[in-house]
């Protein structure tokens, strides 16, 4: 088997840095190709910026529709009746009850024999650990409310807290307040301590819900569960399952070719506080949301993100997440790729789990803390050369061919989330400003603008959709707060620039010069209340 771990600095060979400086070498060649050509080839200059942008307004079409089909999936899933369709899973036949049933629900009740485990969803266990570092009880205590209002028996449901040692006992109090407040409500609650500075593990979210999922084992193995019957879902301190998650999950669970060899992904909405958040960060939540619901269409690329779910066995099988990256969620996939050979995929639920936008108690606080978020996302462009290191570099079933198609879609997804906004916004006009006799330099940006029309159809389509995803607008804000959920959008623009592209060349630039991200920006989560009182703590106390 594949070592999964990724190795030490000390240990990343030649190849390893060829790949690490790959992605951010490829993002500063292409920002300045239109002015280097510019100055060689007018014409080949005018045609490469032509042709980028036509791609892009493809891309845009293209993902303009998928938001529409995405939103219409989320919306028929969340008025099904989720465990009326698992009753049916269970009786092995459609039940006398008067509830909605798709076709495909009819189909997977035919093909329940031809799946490699045969369980039912009654048989199933779903385990739950949150992870904490310094959240006030305000971000926690909902969550907590949230799994155990949702349309699923709590007793089938363990409850794990896991908690920052390095957080001191504050924090501690506080995780055990709850447990003590709701744990009996769970078939089973604990609460683990992640011991601060063990060896060879980043300071990060990995090492934490690693150090849980050991514990859970153990209980599990003790008290003699099935580990392919139970179900694991990671959550962050601020998410929030929706109702349906767990119903939803089972179902899915039971009904996929080889639930063993794959993991479930649910809807990243960040709506929790999308009223209370400042403007920049509604127009960045919102867009996330987009492109979570875009990814529910685009099975071929999807991959694990914040909340999601695996069996337990397959957990002990990989030994839990990685404890040596900030990105242990988004970094995983490629762990779980490469522990099956190839054999591992991911299944989108269009069932959302709700979090935080990012909101701190004061608004630079709030710039500065969704630029180190947005830093830590880029960073997963460090999974490049985790991917061609396992893939061509250590012994492995994977198929090659689908290695490297993994492989150029990670390197070409983090180098245009680094220059696409750039070369959009502004590539057209580098031609007519070094040669403004010539007449094709001229002519670009009226082309490109032309283009730029069609383009805003598909915006407008987007913005549609992100706006009816919004949650009621709460009571304590006046009408034309719904305004400006409208006129936000003009500042699309600066936040794809300064917080897209800037974060993505930052993350990439520290690769090249080996200046690897190893701690977790712990988000910074204030929440406020119906009064209009802001609440928050410290993100992270030990820095």
């Amino acid at each position: 088997m594949t070592d999964l771990e990724i190795p030490l600095e000390k240990d990343r060979h030649a190849h390893y840095r060829f790949f690490e400086i790959l992605p951010g070498l490829l993002s500063w060649a292409l920002l300045f190709t239109p002015l280097v050509l510019s100055y060689i080839n007018v014409t080949a200059a005018v045609f490469f910026v032509l042709l980028y942008l036509l791609v892009f307004f493809v891309r845009s079409v293209a993902y303009s529709t998928r938001a529409i089909a995405g939103y219409r999936a989320m919306k028929h899933h969340m008025k099904l009746d989720w465990n009326a369709l698992a009753a049916d899973l269970d009786a092995g036949k459609v039940l006398p009850k008067r509830t909605e049933r798709p076709a495909w629900h009819h189909k997977n009740l035919r093909l329940l024999g031809t799946r490699s485990l045969q369980v039912k969803p009654s048989e199933l266990w779903h385990a739950v650990i949150i992870a904490t570092v310094n959240e006030s009880r305000e971000v926690l205590e909902p969550t907590l409310q949230a799994v155990l209002g949702a349309d699923y028996d709590p007793k089938r449901i363990i409850l794990v807290m896991a908690y920052e040692g390095r957080a001191g006992r504050p924090a501690e109090r506080r995780v055990k307040e709850l447990i003590k407040l709701y744990g009996d409500k769970f078939h089973y609650a604990m609460a683990v301590k992640h011991p601060p500075n063990l060896p060879r593990e980043v300071v990060g979210k990995g090492g934490n819900v690693t150090y849980a999922g050991r514990a859970l084992q153990t209980y599990l193995e003790k008290n003699d569960f099935d580990l392919d019957r139970v179900i694991v879902t990671t959550l962050d301190a601020d998410n929030r399952p929706d109702r349906r998650y767990f119903a939803s999950l089972s179902y899915l669970y039971c009904v996929v070719p080889n639930p063993l060899r794959a993991s479930y992904q649910p809807l990243p909405m960040f709506t929790n506080n999308i009223w209370d958040a400042p403007t920049l960060m509604r127009v960045i939540a919102t867009g996330n949301n987009l492109f979570y619901i875009v990814g529910t269409q685009r099975l071929h690329i999807i991959r694990n993100f914040s909340a999601h779910a695996q069996p337990m066995s397959a957990l002990v099988e990989m030994d839990f997440w990685s404890t040596r990256t900030i990105v242990e969620d988004g970094h995983h996939f490629w762990r779980s790729y490469f522990r099956y050979d190839g054999d591992y995929r991911v299944y989108p639920l269009s069932i959302p789990i709700y979090q935080d936008a990012v909101l701190a108690d004061t608004y630079w606080k709030s710039i500065k803390a969704q630029f180190y978020q947005l830093r830590r996302w880029t960073y997963g462009v460090s999974d490049v050369a985790y991917i061609a290191d396992k893939g061509f570099w250590h012994k492995n079933k994977a198929p090659k061919p689908d290695v490297l198609t993994k492989l150029l879609r990670a390197l070409e997804g983090h180098v245009t989330w680094a220059t696409g906004p750039l070369l959009v916004y502004f590539a057209a006009f580098i031609p007519p400003l070094l040669h403004p006799q010539n007449l094709a330099a001229n002519e670009l940006p009226l082309i490109v603008s032309r283009v730029q029309r069609f383009g805003l159809a598909a915006l407008l389509v987007t913005v549609y959709v992100c706006l009816v995803t919004l949650p009621p607008r709460p009571a304590r804000y006046k009408r034309h707060r719904s305004i400006f959920m409208v006129l936000q959008w003009i500042f699309l623009p600066v936040t794809s620039i300064v917080y897209g592209c800037l974060a993505a060349f930052n993350s990439q630039t520290r690769l090249i010069f080996k200046r690897y991200l190893n701690k977790f920006d712990v988000t910074e989560k204030a929440t406020v209340d119906e009064s209009g009182q802001t609440h928050s703590t410290k993100a992270d106390p030990a820095r």
